[in-house]
């Protein structure tokens, strides 16, 4: 696992297989054309409607998931605000976290995908890692 800080946003991107945003911006940081194959987007920030980590573009090449389908076409501003646009349907959300966990819903198909995971917070989450640190404390 190779890690690494830059103050070159658009180079790390296009280099990068994963790319994760926990961020407060209202405006898109990660541009879709800057996306190489395979390449994952995890966005964790922009639990507001009026917030945005993704361009419109990310949203369009990138086989979507989300945490929730309620939580992320009200909340989630990379999902509502590419739904608004009109560049990607709410069909277009192919998978939530519980069918992804249970094998109901199928993720990445090839290894040239690019796929996105849009989080709003929901509480599956928190209760997740709640109990994967009740297991590390009990060994």
């Amino acid at each position: 696992f190779n890690a690494k800080g830059t103050d070159d946003l658009e180079a790390a991107c296009k280099t990068a297989d994963l790319i994760s945003c926990a961020t407060l911006s209202t405006e898109p940081l990660v541009r879709g054309d800057w996306l190489r194959e395979g390449t994952h987007v995890d966005l964790v920030g922009a639990f507001k409607p009026t917030m945005r980590e993704t361009d419109d573009a990310v949203m369009v090449k990138c086989r979507i998931f989300v945490d929730s389908f309620e939580g992320a076409s009200a909340e989630g501003g990379d999902v509502v605000q590419a739904i608004n646009s009109g560049a990607i349907t709410k069909s277009d959300i192919l998978g939530d976290l519980f069918g992804l966990t249970r094998g109901e819903v199928k993720g990445r198909e090839t290894d040239g995908e690019c796929t996105v995971f849009k989080s709003v917070g929901h509480s599956l989450e928190d209760f997740v890692a709640a109990v994967a640190v009740v297991k590390a404390v009990e060994k």
